[in-house]
């Protein structure tokens, strides 16, 4: 898939740099800081849709004491 993108002047001149001086590609940096923010942001929605769930009395919480007791992690 191709996506065309435009980017402010500087931000370009930084990624030319880059690529320039490892010898890898602009596309190379652009799906590294993608994948970066994609998963940045999936975690965020999860969190999300879980504090959701909370607070409709769909999900319920534990305490660390809770999990420690519940593992057999209590001395």
């Amino acid at each position: 898939m191709a996506i065309s993108i435009r980017l402010p002047n500087d931000v370009e001149k930084r990624l030319q740099n880059l690529a320039a001086l490892t010898g890898r590609s602009k596309t190379f940096y652009v799906t590294e800081a993608i994948l970066e923010h994609l998963d940045n942001l999936e975690d965020v929605y999860l969190a999300e849709q879980r504090l959701l769930d909370v607070h409709a009395g769909k999900s319920k919480t534990y305490s660390l004491d809770e999990v420690e007791r519940d593992l057999g992690l209590v001395d």
